[in-house]
Parts: structure tokens; C-alpha cells; sequence
């Protein structure tokens, strides 16, 4: 394992996580915006766990995917499945361009963000015994 490749995905994910965070502190929240970077923060985190393991990560941000090759490494993931956080999957693409304008709720929103949070904590405590 590369390590300096893990510590840059994992700074990666910290960027996207702050950055949707610190929009939705504000009076009125790009809500697509944060949605598009909390998909982004699990996404690298999935990847920061499969790079730490030495697996060859693929150029998808299909999250569904990617949760299963987790899996494949680690059956601990099937929990990460179960919670729904590929339903994230979306926002990687749909939310970025107008021609399949979507504008997320308020309350999906703050979904987003707990799935983000939810995720970090899972991969950190994978990573960390390793780093």
C-alpha cells in the first residue's frame, strides 16, 4: 500500500466534505451543489479503503460499484449497501448539468451529508489500523 496516495484521497474527501458543509452553513444552500460533493466524499472514500488495499481502483462514480468491490475485499461493506449509500450515485452526474436539472430538497440534503459522514467513519476506521 501506497500510503501517500491514501493520505491524498483522504484529503480529497476532507476538501468535498468542507466544502459541502460550509455551503449549507449559508442562508441559502446551493443544495445540488452539496449533494454533488458529499457523492463525491463517499466515493473517494471508497476508493481511499480500495487503494489502501492495493486494489486497482476503476474510473466510475457509479457508487454501487465501486460498494462492491469493498465487499469483495471487505464483507463489512454489505452494511454500507444496505444503508443506501449508493443512493448517493446520482448526484455525481445528474446534479452537475442542466439538461437533467434536479434540484435536491432541504432534507435530502442533510441526508447527503449524514450518508457522507456515515461513510468516513466506516472507511477511516478500516484505514486507520493500516496507516
Amino acid at each position: 500500500m501506497n500510503e501517500e496516495i491514501v493520505k491524498l484521497w483522504l484529503l480529497k474527501t476532507d476538501n468535498d466534505f468542507k466544502t459541502g458543509k460550509d455551503e449549507l452553513a449559508t442562508e441559502s444552500p446551493a443544495t445540488d451543489t452539496i449533494c454533488f460533493h458529499m457523492q463525491q466524499c463517499v466515493e473517494k472514500h471508497l476508493k481511499a479503503f480500495l487503494v489502501s488495499k492495493g486494489v486497482e481502483i476503476s474510473k466510475s462514480h457509479n457508487l454501487s460499484l465501486i460498494l462492491q468491490q469493498c465487499a469483495d475485499v471487505d464483507p463489512d461493506f454489505e452494511k454500507l449497501k444496505s444503508s443506501g449509500a449508493d443512493e448517493l450515485t446520482p448526484y455525481a452526474v445528474n446534479a452537475r448539468y442542466p439538461d437533467d436539472f434536479y434540484m435536491p430538497s432541504q432534507e435530502e440534503t442533510q441526508n447527503a451529508v449524514r450518508m457522507a459522514e456515515k461513510v468516513n467513519t466506516f472507511v477511516l476506521a478500516k484505514i486507520k489500523p493500516s496507516t
